[in-house]
């Protein structure tokens, strides 16, 4: 009994909104268009963007801007969002209490998420450009490595037909010892005689 009184006492104590300052066609609208299938996405932004182009009084251009805010659909545009939503905050006294409560919430999570999608894209532009370098550094040493390969192959060619040379001249001075002992072992023999 003592917990039922308590919360019929803070109830009591907590301000009631005005029908006109239910949050609940805004809060519909984000709902089923952040959890919608595509088609009733689409439907639910072509009516929030007809509404503010028609009638472009606080609530269909606020409805407008909250559709435009809300992520995980095509017509999602957080910049347009921003853009909206300021200009709605610049006139804080066309809009309830509850509508300007919205707008600001919404406004600062736009502007989040738009810095969140810039830095996200700065690493990636930063990263991309770490790749590249990397990239070219690896490059510069593959092309290093294959004339130092090159230069390797062409001394191993050149020491080859040196000691090709150095081969022919060996044998050819054995031939000519060979032939030149044969020739002094006649004459000696000859002499012996």
């Amino acid at each position: 009994m003592r917990d039922w009184l308590t919360r019929a006492d803070a109830d009591a104590m907590e301000p009631s909104l005005a029908a006109d300052e239910q949050p609940g066609p805004y809060l519909r609208d984000m709902y089923e268009i952040a959890s919608g299938d595509p088609a009733r996405q689409a439907d639910i932004y072509a009516d929030a963007a007809a509404a503010a182009e028609l009638t472009p009084d606080t609530m269909s251009r606020l409805r407008f801007a909250l559709v435009l805010a809300t992520p995980g659909h095509a017509g999602s545009d957080p910049e347009r969002a921003q853009a909206l939503l300021r200009e709605l905050l610049a006139e804080p006294e066309l809009l309830t209490p509850m509508e300007r409560s919205l707008a600001v919430i919404h406004l600062r999570e736009v502007e989040e998420r738009l810095i969140l999608g810039s830095e996200a894209r700065r690493l990636r532009a930063e990263s991309s450009r770490a790749e590249r370098t990397e990239e070219a550094a690896i490059a510069r040493r593959i092309a290093a490595v294959e004339a130092e390969n090159r230069q390797l192959r062409q001394s191993l060619a050149e020491a080859e037909q040196k000691l090709e040379a150095i081969t022919n001249i060996e044998r050819s001075i054995r031939e000519q010892s060979g032939n030149g002992n044969s020739g002094e072992n006649g004459i000696s023999g000859q002499r012996q005689r």
